[in-house]
């Protein structure tokens, strides 16, 4: 018979599962460029949600150019601070040169990935020096993608001529840039007093993963808080690959008695999950949650929660005499992952206050109708919890 696992076990397995889905990840390196007061920390926050300068751990790279690291570990940020002309600018530069070189021939982990250069638009002015900077970014090797900052749009749509004449100059200069040399037009924080509304970031967003190695995707899909859309392409990734290892745990079906044999797959499909949403709750937090939840229903078992509360498809069944296939193992895992997904949508990415009792009906609510949407032709889960 397979031991059951207690809270503490469960929370034991998923901050060790965790802390390697992170390491999995690896992370992605960005470097920011541009003048005091272009909104280079306006524009982070917006597409990574949070102040790395603020929240991470820093180090100065020389004067003038600070290397800041996500608490988690996968988002890294180069911030020039704004000085990038004369002799910064010169010192600013030997430090790169001397970090790419060095980091040529290392793990992705260590190396620029991508680097934005901002400027704004109401400076209505590129000077000699600045284009020089990007030119000798290019020289170092790195992908530099432009972006014009603090861009008026309106709710119609309208972008201020002026800043549209002003990208178009910019790139009539014949700057070597990535993402197909254009000027990205951006505008991170609305202004209703102006009118002015959020756009640009997911352009931008898109036009950087399409710029960095593919060593550094799903670092920046993790660390990225726009576009959803990639972490449930990741999510499912995820999900089937659990479920495959489910569907060949169960080859030979599992008895009742032995249904905790699962736990450890599907604790490393959470975490691998949580990883991928960049989840913004501490990882103590998780591991408790994670156990509470595993551990819901006033069952005293992982095990026999999972099949008192999940697994009862025959009504009347004696669980004894029970026994789970590979395709209930494959249904209930893929039901468990998706599950776990809108646990992450609705509360632990949005800020809201974490009820464990609203997060577990939300939980339990969205695995009865996953499992039942991958079962139609067998019995109904109960209804009680």
């Amino acid at each position: 018979m397979v031991k059951d696992f207690s809270n503490a076990d469960i929370g034991k397995m998923y901050r060790e599962e965790y802390a390697q889905a992170l390491t999995a990840l690896g992370r992605f390196n960005l470097a920011i460029f541009g003048k005091t007061g272009t909104g280079k920390s306006t524009l982070v926050n917006a597409i990574f949600g949070d102040d790395v300068a603020a929240t991470g751990t820093g180090r100065p790279v020389t004067m003038g150019l600070d290397y800041y690291v996500h608490p988690d570990g996968v988002l890294g940020i180069y911030d020039s601070r704004g000085f990038e002309t004369g002799e910064a600018g010169d010192r600013i530069l030997a430090a790169l040169s001397d970090l790419v070189e060095g980091t040529r021939q290392a793990a992705a982990i260590e190396q620029i990935h991508a680097a934005w250069y901002t400027v704004r638009w109401s400076d209505r002015r590129f000077e000699d020096h600045q284009a020089s900077f990007v030119r000798r970014l290019h020289d170092l090797g790195l992908p530099v993608i432009f972006v014009l900052t603090q861009v008026p749009r309106n709710v119609d749509g309208r972008i201020h001529a002026e800043a549209i004449e002003f990208a178009e100059y910019i790139a009539g200069l014949g700057l070597p840039l990535a993402a197909g040399a254009r000027v990205y037009l951006t505008n991170a924080k609305p202004d209703p007093f102006l009118g002015t509304v959020v756009f640009g970031l997911q352009e931008l967003l898109d036009a950087t993963f399409e710029t960095i190695p593919d060593a550094a995707t799903a670092a920046l899909s993790a660390a990225q808080q726009l576009d959803w859309g990639r972490k449930r392409q990741a999510s499912k990734k995820i999900i089937t690959a659990s479920a495959a290892s489910a569907l060949a745990t169960g080859a030979t079906p599992i008895p009742f008695s032995d249904a905790a044999i699962l736990v450890p797959l599907q604790i490393g499909m959470i975490a691998k999950l949580t990883a991928a949403y960049g989840s913004r709750m501490g990882s103590a937090q998780l591991a408790s949650l994670v156990g509470s939840l595993m551990m819901a229903s006033g069952a005293t078992t992982a095990g026999r929660w999972m099949v008192s509360s999940l697994l009862r498809v025959v009504p009347g069944g004696q669980p004894a005499a029970m026994v789970i296939s590979g395709s209930v193992a494959a249904s209930m895992t893929t039901a468990m992952g998706w599950a776990w997904v809108a646990v992450l949508e609705k509360y632990l990415m949005t800020g809201q206050d974490q009820d464990i009792e609203a997060i577990r009906k939300v939980f339990i609510e969205e695995f009865r109708k996953r499992f039942k949407l991958s079962r139609p032709n067998k019995p109904e889960l109960p209804s009680g919890r």
